[in-house]
């Protein structure tokens, strides 16, 4: 009986080592080399007609990883340049070793950094590469490409008239729609494809944006889902889309911006001091009226300024001294708010610049004569210009 043991237990034995074959060694993959990237084009300034051409060409090295070739993998990085990529637009590419892009895409990219239209910027582009599994990430020193973006249609078509009004329950008029809005109902022009305007709004209310002041429905500015979430802050519209704007969540001053390049409308609390004056003068030594406050009567068509818009105030034409000051008063005959400049020893005041309230007194221009003069309270400028 023990042999019969001693016989099992050695075959059981043997069984066991049979079965125990060695595994093979796992793949030790190499650490690779840094690719090295060259740009077709390190300027590149295409036009509209160009669009469907590719100007961005990138070519790199090869890391030479210890597999197929056609397993690396590579992500493309494009950001401005100087933020070290941290708002990098990324592309794939598998297996290639080079990279292209449609202009239109390209000029895309750089619209959506918010770069203006024929300007010149730098633009920092590298490429990372890696196993497919993403081990082992190399990553090629930056390049710098000089870019300048195309001008494309904006995404919502602007107004033919070169206007904009607002009317709803959330301003102070409501939705009366009459052909003699208050220039308090208008927007500004900030650039071409840019309005805004600074309104007295009433909480938890809705409105639209109008392209004429005649009292027609017909077309407006509206948005497609007014029931989206913190809509009243901003986001999308469009031309003669289905629901009205969400009106801010309570009543306030707020500031409306509508970039018709990007569809986008933004709203925000306007908290400057003094608020938005209701009319403006201008006061000082560089005045026919020197600094008597209120303005002397006989000259009070010269230095009281027109209402134009929301934000904008006009003096069509008043004689200034050289080598003199002044300042902008919203309540004439009072002397307890006023608008100057942040610093008045800064050179070129004379013909423009930003308001500041409660600033220093404001620099005439450098000859004597008759001025155009510009306020516009949606980005605190001031211009002069000699008739």
């Amino acid at each position: 009986m023990k042999a019969i043991n001693k016989i099992f237990y050695i075959a059981l034995a043997v069984l066991t080592l049979g079965a125990c074959d060695k595994v093979d060694d796992l793949p030790l993959y190499g650490e690779g080399l840094t690719p090295e990237l060259s740009a077709l084009n390190t300027t590149i300034a295409p036009v509209p007609a160009d669009s469907l051409e590719s100007d961005f060409v990138l070519n790199w090295s090869s890391p030479n990883y210890a597999t197929d070739s056609t397993t690396y993998k590579y992500i493309v990085e494009i950001d401005s340049a100087g933020r070290n990529f941290t708002k990098a637009v990324r592309r794939e590419v598998v297996g290639s070793r080079t990279f292209s892009m449609t202009n239109r895409e390209f000029n895309s990219i750089l619209l959506g950094y918010g770069m203006e239209f024929n300007k010149e910027y730098n633009v920092d582009v590298r490429v990372i590469s890696s196993y497919n599994n993403n081990s082992e990430r190399r990553i090629s020193t930056p390049i710098v490409i000089k870019a300048t973006p195309y001008k494309v249609p904006p995404k919502v078509a602007l107004p033919t008239t070169g206007e904009l009004y607002i009317v709803g329950d959330a301003t102070q008029i409501g939705w009366n729609n009459n052909p003699t809005l208050s220039p308090t109902q208008a927007f500004t022009q900030v650039d071409e494809t840019t309005f805004g305007g600074i309104f007295k709004m009433n909480g938890g209310k809705e409105y639209l944006v109008l392209p004429v002041n005649n009292g027609n429905w017909d077309n407006k500015y509206a948005v497609p889902n007014k029931g989206l979430p913190n809509l009243n802050l901003g986001g999308d519209f469009g031309y003669n889309v289905a629901d009205n704007f969400p009106g801010p969540s309570a009543d306030g001053l707020y500031k409306l911006i509508l970039d018709f390049q990007a569809g986008k409308f933004t709203v925000t609390n306007y908290t400057q001091q003094h608020g938005l004056p209701d009319s403006l003068v201008i006061v000082g030594g560089a005045t026919p009226g020197g600094w008597t406050n209120p303005v002397p009567a006989q000259y009070r068509s010269e230095q009281v300024f027109t209402r134009i818009n929301s934000t904008r105030f006009e003096i069509p034409s008043v004689e200034l001294k050289a080598g003199e000051k002044y300042l902008i008063l919203p309540r004439n005959g009072d002397w307890s708010a006023k608008y100057g400049v942040e610093d008045n020893s800064l050179p070129g005041l004379g013909l423009g610049g930003v308001i500041k309230p409660e600033g220093q007194d404001i620099p005439a221009p450098d000859q004597n004569g008759k001025y155009k003069i510009v306020v516009d309270f949606i980005n605190n400028s001031y211009k002069l210009t000699k008739l």
